[in-house]
């Protein structure tokens, strides 16, 4: 297993007031996450375990673009991944901030 931590700023910090969701099943070869809201602060973190190595840059360019489109400010996000697509990243990451911003 390979694991970094990627941090990003964005530009506001993430709607909503649930405290915590998660998305993806690990085991259905797929990948899992787990968003946690930490502060009041633009930083994302971004904590990635795969199975995958040597492919740090693309996981960068991945949360680069989530943090763009979503804003994602004093989210914590632990990824256990399990060779998801970059696209499959993407689509779970989104699905997370969304449940972040609708449950309570």
């Amino acid at each position: 297993m390979e694991k970094f931590t990627i941090q990003a700023q964005a530009k506001t910090t993430l709607g909503g007031k649930s405290p915590h969701a998660l998305t993806g099943v690990v085991a259905s070869g797929n990948l899992e996450i787990l968003f946690e809201r930490k502060e009041e602060s633009l930083t994302v973190t971004v904590e990635v375990m795969t199975a995958s190595h040597g492919y740090k840059p693309v996981w960068e360019a991945v949360v680069k673009d989530f943090v763009e489109r979503a804003s994602p400010g004093g989210m914590h996000i632990a990824i256990h991944d399990n060779g998801a697509r970059p696209d499959t990243v993407l689509l779970r990451l989104m699905q997370g901030a969304r449940l972040m911003e609708i449950q309570s």
